[in-house]
């Protein structure tokens, strides 16, 4: 693994990022989830991700606070609710994220789910706010690939910098046909839940391999997903400790032996399937 990831346009961004849901919500968690957000930046999981979403713009303010003083270190990333992006719905929204976030642009900034907005509309948005230089890249979230096609379809739609989706080893529909279609057309996969929340099972092979490399199951399963060089991980990690194992991940080589276990274990899709999200 190179621990980057190329960006259409030539922009190397980290590999194994942050992710944030459910981040800055409660008060008794507020100071594990500052140390371990600032321990990530520190350690090198510089894409943090967030959206006006998590706990309607909490998750913002509390990054607003955390990332005082290094947000020139850090590549952020938001999404905009679908009912939101409209081609002036999205540039408002845009504006109440940076004004949470405590800064003059975003590097990245996602539809979250399609909506009955028309994707023309929300990509003249995109466009207006990288004008401005609200915004450096924009992307789209929960994609799947008739959805990218349909996008490609559409004026300046093929600038589309990433597609963040939900996939894990439990997870692998998007291996069918859409990841095969990302690559094809040079578009990072994001993704998100990598671990399934943690609820990922680690009894048998994922334990077997750990024990094999000196590592737990967890970071087994983020190595996998760290596997391709088109693969943008953004697990979330409320305690310092946590995101220590994190970041070892990146170190963790599996071979083809761990490779057809955990394949057997987990089967990649024999067809196609609807993609999943949470």
């Amino acid at each position: 693994m190179s621990g980057k990831v190329v960006l259409p346009g030539g922009e190397k961004v980290p590999a194994l990022g942050i992710g944030t849901w459910m981040m800055g919500e409660r008060a008794a968690a507020r100071k594990d989830e500052t140390e371990s957000v600032r321990l990530g930046v520190e350690l090198g999981l510089r894409l943090v991700d967030t959206a006006e979403m998590y706990g309607e713009g909490a998750c913002e303010s509390f990054l607003g606070e955390v990332l005082a003083g290094l947000r020139d270190k850090v590549f952020l990333v938001s999404k905009v609710y679908p009912q939101n992006a409209s081609r002036a719905g999205v540039v408002a929204a845009c504006e109440r994220s940076l004004k949470r976030l405590k800064t003059d642009h975003l590097d990245l900034y996602l539809l979250h789910w399609r909506g009955g907005v028309p994707l023309a509309e929300t990509v003249i948005g995109f466009e207006h706010l990288k004008s401005q230089g609200k915004i450096r890249h924009w992307g789209v979230s929960n994609f799947d690939t008739d959805d990218m096609l349909e996008l490609w379809d559409t004026p300046g739609g093929d600038a589309c910098a990433v597609n963040q989706v939900l996939y894990n080893l439990t997870r692998r529909g998007p291996e069918f046909d859409l990841l095969p279609w990302l690559e094809e057309n040079e578009v990072p996969l994001m993704a998100y839940s990598p671990i399934e929340q943690g609820r990922i099972k680690t009894a048998g092979v994922l334990a077997e391999i750990a024990a094999k490399h000196g590592v737990k199951p967890f970071q087994v399963a983020l190595a996998w997903v760290l596997r391709s060089p088109n693969n943008i991980v953004i697990p979330k990690a409320s305690r310092p400790e946590h995101m220590r194992e994190n970041a070892g991940a990146r170190d963790i080589r599996l071979d083809a032996d761990d490779f057809a276990a955990l394949d057997k274990a987990f089967p990649p899709p024999g067809r196609k399937r609807a993609l999943e999200m949470l």
